[in-house]
Parts: C-alpha cells; structure tokens; sequence
C-alpha cells in the first residue's frame, strides 16, 4: 500500500469499485446484454457504459450525503435492491421472448468494406440480412447500470462518504470507486464475449443456448431477490 494516507484510500476505493463490479447481480445483468452480440469491442462498451451510468447516480448520491447531509433511509434502500430484483426478472424474460418470438440464429455479415462480424439475426420480417448498427445495447446498459447504482453493497460507498473530510475528497473518491467500477466492468464484457469468439458461427445451437443461459440466470436471481424482500 502507498505510504500516503490519502493514497491508501483512494487505492482502497478502486479496488472496492473493481469488486463490486463483479458483485452477481452486476454480473448476471450484463451477461443478458453482452450476450447478445459476438463482438469484442461492443460487449466492452455495454461494460463501459453500465459502469458510466452507475457512477452517475453515486455522484449524485454523494453529493446529496456530502453536501445536503441527506440520509438514505433502510426501506428506501431495500426498495432500490427490489427494483433490482424486477429489473433482472424482465431482462431475463427479454430474453426469452426474443429468442421465442424471432427465432434467431447467427450469421457472419460482412460491410462493403470488407469489414466482417457475426451477429444475431431474425428472418421475422423477411429473408434478408439487413440491420441496423446503433447503440441500443449500450443505452439499455447505460439505464441498467444507473438502476444498480444505489443497490447492494453501493451501500458502503456511502457509509465511506460520512468519514471523508470535504465535498472535494468524497468527489474524488467516488469518481476512482466508478473507474474501478467501469475497469471491472469493461473486463467482464471482453470475458463474456470470448466464448462467441472462440466458437464458429455455425454452431448456432451452442450460442443461443450460452443466451437462454444468461437470460435464466437473471430470471432466477432476480426472482430470489424479489422473493427476499417479500420475505422480510
């Protein structure tokens, strides 16, 4: 560890932030959206854009604890790790449906620039294999990492925010907490994306079966986090 106190702590908070990334409910999450695609870069960017978004609302919600000394009560809290539970439950589902509704499958597409990569494609409205290429991946995964903002152990970061000695310091903490975040997150994207990258495109079967997974997956944790605070 550095030897400077307020190095120390801001090493503390990267790695904490790298962690939590990886929490299980993170994970499950955006399994169900990097899943979708077959490529590296933007599996990464939905990982970037999850972490960009948690950042956000913890920056806001530490400014409201800093600033405005405003408590985040225990049911409000428990009714952000609720919303958590439902949104997993419906990313889960969407899942499900699309791969019912469409009956998708993969292909290689290449662009007339000689430029190639595979994707999950659906003759729904026709045989052709036009697409569309823009960002709702990343957006989905924008709102998705703002929802888990305020939930699970994003707790401690506010509980390290009532020891912080200024405005400033507790700024600066959360912005290198959200880079270890978004590092963490960034990571798990390139991890997820390996398995399409390794399989050929033929083996259809193999990856949606690696999609229905995830989709199960946050149906089930979600369900269980739902049925927790139910229980309580």
């Amino acid at each position: 560890m550095p030897d400077s106190p307020g190095l120390s702590f801001l090493l503390l908070g990267f790695l904490l932030g790298v962690k939590h990334a990886l929490d299980a409910d993170h994970i499950v999450a955006v399994s169900t959206l990097a899943t979708g695609n077959r490529s590296l870069k933007q599996s990464c960017a939905i990982g970037f854009c999850w972490g960009v978004g948690h950042t956000a609302v913890l920056l806001v919600a530490g400014l409201a604890v800093l600033g405005f000394h405003i408590a985040i009560p225990h049911d409000t809290a428990r009714l952000f790790e609720a919303g958590v539970g439902v949104m997993l439950v419906g990313l889960g589902l969407s899942v499900g449906w699309t791969l019912l509704r469409e009956r998708l499958h993969v292909h290689a597409h290449t662009h007339d620039d000689g430029t190639g990569h595979l994707h999950v494609h659906s003759h729904l409205e026709g045989h052709g294999h036009a697409h569309l290429h823009r960002y709702r991946l990343e957006y989905k995964s924008l709102a998705v990492g703002m929802m888990h903002g305020l939930a699970g152990s994003a707790a401690l970061l506010l509980l390290v925010l009532s020891t912080v000695r200024s405005l400033t310091d507790g700024m600066l903490y959360i912005l290198v907490f959200g880079t270890g975040s978004i590092s963490g997150m960034v990571l798990l994207g390139a991890v997820l994306s390996v398995p399409f990258a390794v399989t050929p495109a033929r083996l259809v079967r193999t990856h949606l079966v690696l999609r229905a997974l995830a989709g199960l997956a946050s149906v089930s944790l979600g369900g269980r986090m739902l049925y927790e605070f139910l229980s309580m």
